[in-house]
């Protein structure tokens, strides 16, 4: 580990710990408090001394531990080999999990642990500049499809369970397009745990320093997004004003995007969670474990209604029960938009498929069907189910991957004939993209 992680650790390690035992003495408080009141008066002088108590130990205990970790950072640093977390694949997935659950709180309280929005390439970050891009990517083709993973996830998940349907390891979706189509795969890693609004932000940056710095002219883009990286995606088509006159230039490339399973109407999970820390937060008992669970990260909080927009979580209380206001964001215009959802239901289209969906995912919030006129406009011959599957089946999977493929095999070249040309972002403009 490099000393600025082995500081990130020993940081999350101290606030977790004193956290951890705030919530203990506050639940303790809250039991106490209820049987003192339940005696009354009478219990006053029993009251003040257990107090008295039970307020030094504990602070001495979360001091203590606190102290702790601090030292153990202090020590294990300068013990430091200098291997970075990347090395490893435990390391990476460690960190894909604990960015996904607390991305947040990583960002703020141990930057060195944080996962910003890269290109990878063998597990290495490739800097967003022609040179760097050039040695990645030898003999590259201009046409891209770039992949987005979901929630904890890395580059690496897009070869799940690789062995068993291929034989071999390092077989994705991006290897067989490139072997069968000719796309170039180019496969990015992010935060997950940051707002989706926030992710949506930085992959408007890397897409159009992506564009200006390939060895060769782009040609077109397919975006492909598992679960939350496809509403990334859409994030960050929106924000770069794909389809307006002042449209950042990359998105006239957008030819195709495909999203696998994306809650785009909101994740069941998430909301059942929203609920039950609002009702855990009415009892004095309970109140501590509601805060817990509302440390859980605000991309996992996007996943309740699917929020894209800045503005529908700024300022907001996102615990809150108040539903708040929600933007409709809807599909570029001119691209063609496909979905792929999944079921573990054999009959994907049957009333059990509808309930469990993928068990992550419901079918309508995968399709965008809200059953109003804020429904997504998928064409239901871009609508694509699969029984028999589950959400992690998405990420790499034959049948999956033969409908990816039946889509984009006539894909049509270029530019769209209708997108705006030479505005937006040039060359300069673009916010400095750091791997």
């Amino acid at each position: 580990m490099r000393a600025d992680e082995v500081r990130g650790v020993s940081q999350l390690a101290r606030v977790t710990l004193r956290g951890g035992t705030s919530r203990v003495f506050e639940m303790h408080r809250g039991i106490a408090d209820r049987a003192f009141d339940a005696v009354g008066p009478a219990a006053a002088p029993v009251r003040a001394v257990h107090d008295a108590i039970t307020g030094f130990t504990y602070a001495t205990v979360r001091g203590a531990l606190g102290g702790g970790a601090r030292a153990a950072g202090v020590v294990a640093e300068f013990r430091a080999s200098g291997r970075d977390l990347d090395t490893d694949r435990a390391g990476r997935v460690a960190l894909a999990i604990l960015n996904g659950a607390h991305g947040d709180l990583v960002q703020r309280e141990a930057p060195g642990l944080a996962m910003g929005m890269t290109v990878r390439v063998d597990g290495r970050a490739v800097p967003v500049e022609p040179a760097a891009l050039a040695e990645a990517f030898p003999g590259t083709s201009g046409r891209l499809a770039v992949f987005l993973h979901g929630l904890t996830e890395t580059e690496s998940s897009w070869c799940f369970r690789a062995e068993r349907h291929h034989g071999r390891a390092d077989v994705s979706y991006g290897t067989q397009l490139q072997a069968d189509l000719g796309l170039t795969p180019v496969h990015l890693r992010y935060n997950t745990g940051l707002h989706i609004s926030d992710n949506g932000r930085s992959l408007d940056a890397l897409l159009g320093a992506l564009v200006d710095g390939w060895p060769v002219p782009v040609q077109d883009v397919v975006l492909i997004g598992h679960s939350m990286g496809g509403l990334v995606a859409r994030s960050a088509l929106h924000q770069a004003g794909g389809g307006t006159p002042q449209a950042h230039r990359w998105t006239s490339l957008v030819r195709d995007t495909i999203t696998l399973g994306s809650p785009h109407l909101g994740a069941p999970l998430e909301r059942g969670v929203h609920r039950l820390t609002a009702a855990l937060a009415t009892l004095p008992e309970t109140r501590p474990l509601a805060r817990l669970l509302a440390l859980r990260s605000v991309g996992i909080k996007d996943l309740r209604r699917g929020t894209l927009v800045e503005a529908d979580w700024s300022g907001r209380d996102l615990d809150d029960l108040a539903p708040g206001t929600h933007t409709h964001v809807p599909l570029l215009d001119g691209a063609r938009h496909f979905v792929v959802l999944v079921t573990v239901a054999r009959n994907p289209s049957g009333r059990v498929a509808d309930l469990l969906g993928d068990l992550l995912v419901q079918p309508r919030s995968a399709s965008g069907d809200t059953g109003d006129d804020d429904r997504l406009a998928f064409p239901p011959d871009s609508v694509h189910r699969i029984g028999g599957l589950h959400h992690l089946d998405l990420l790499n999977h034959p049948l999956v991957y033969e409908r990816i493929r039946d889509w984009l095999v006539d894909r049509p070249e270029g530019p769209r004939p209708d997108a705006p040309r030479g505005s937006g972002l040039g060359v300069d403009e673009h916010p400095p993209i750091r791997a």
